[in-house]
């Protein structure tokens, strides 16, 4: 059995139903029904009962809940345990959004690398929503994400803001069609879409890119418009090819979140990375 079936288990029975758990998780509903349907079949039971609108727990179901709750509470005391001994050796997997990575976390990397030199530093880049994923299902020790986010298996604090500018070609106007962006999940993408609405404009068409550099590349030859943190803009190698716009604050705002599962401690390697990206002086 996989700890993020038992996590995804726990959420439909505590909120009572598929919607609600795929809310709580972040996740789509046929995430969450796969996931359910997996662990039937490997266990050769029957989990849940419909009950109207909802779900109700199977016998085999309320067996199954007090055993996935010992085997989620003990695999974070483990998790926990093993971190701890790697605060000067191990390994500690960061997740971050591309514009961060691009910008912000090099220095802070370095920082750690300077404090802990035994730590195996891994980066994953991903969009927000990816990243959240991959922190609830212990794949990634902390990730930096767009904010804001309230989820109750995470700690999401912030460590810094960014403004969005809006990004053109010189010398091409304020708004060009389509919008150039990330793909779903990425904050910056949903500011952007909620900024045109917000215009009055249609949105008549997406241009989805993978990479930094393609997305400011294609604006920088007239293909379109995005929004991006003014510092990713400004130390863009297009730089002098692109024109920044002010936005209205409550698109502007756009605070970057460190987060981390609840139960996984904030110290050594990790401790360090956050300081550095937020400006803190460097716990000793």
């Amino acid at each position: 059995m996989e700890l993020v079936a038992l996590r995804t288990f726990l959420a439909v029975v505590e909120e009572g139903g598929i919607l609600a758990a795929a809310s709580r998780l972040n996740t789509v509903q046929s995430n969450v029904t796969t996931r359910i349907r997996r662990l039937e079949q490997e266990l050769e039971v029957q989990l849940f009962f419909r009950k109207g609108r909802g779900l109700e727990l199977a016998p085999a179901g309320r067996v199954l809940q007090k055993h996935a709750q010992e085997i989620l509470q003990m695999a974070q005391q483990t998790a926990a345990a093993v971190r701890s001994a790697g605060e000067a050796t191990g390994e500690l997997r960061i997740g971050t959004m591309e514009t961060f990575a691009a910008v912000r976390l090099p220095a802070a990397l370095k920082k750690v690398r300077s404090r802990h030199p035994g730590l195996d530093l891994q980066v994953q880049t991903a969009t927000s929503a990816d990243l959240i994923e991959r922190v609830l299902s212990h794949k990634l020790d902390c990730a930096f994400i767009g904010g804001p986010l309230d989820h109750p298996m995470l700690i999401a604090e912030p460590v810094l803001a960014e403004e969005l500018v809006l990004v053109t070609a010189k010398g091409e106007g304020d708004l060009q069609e389509p919008l150039i962006l990330f793909r779903e999940g990425c904050v910056y993408r949903a500011r952007a879409l909620a900024w045109q609405r917000e215009c009055g404009h249609q949105i008549a068409s997406v241009m989805e890119l993978g990479t930094l550099e393609g997305i400011l590349g294609c604006v920088a030859v007239g293909l379109g418009c995005t929004l991006m943190p003014r510092r990713v803009v400004e130390q863009s190698p297009y730089a002098k090819e692109l024109a920044i716009s002010e936005l209205p604050e409550h698109i502007a705002h756009t605070p970057t979140l460190m987060i981390r599962y609840r139960d996984i401690p904030l110290r050594g390697g990790m401790q360090t990375l956050r300081d550095a990206v937020a400006g803190r002086p460097l716990t000793k």
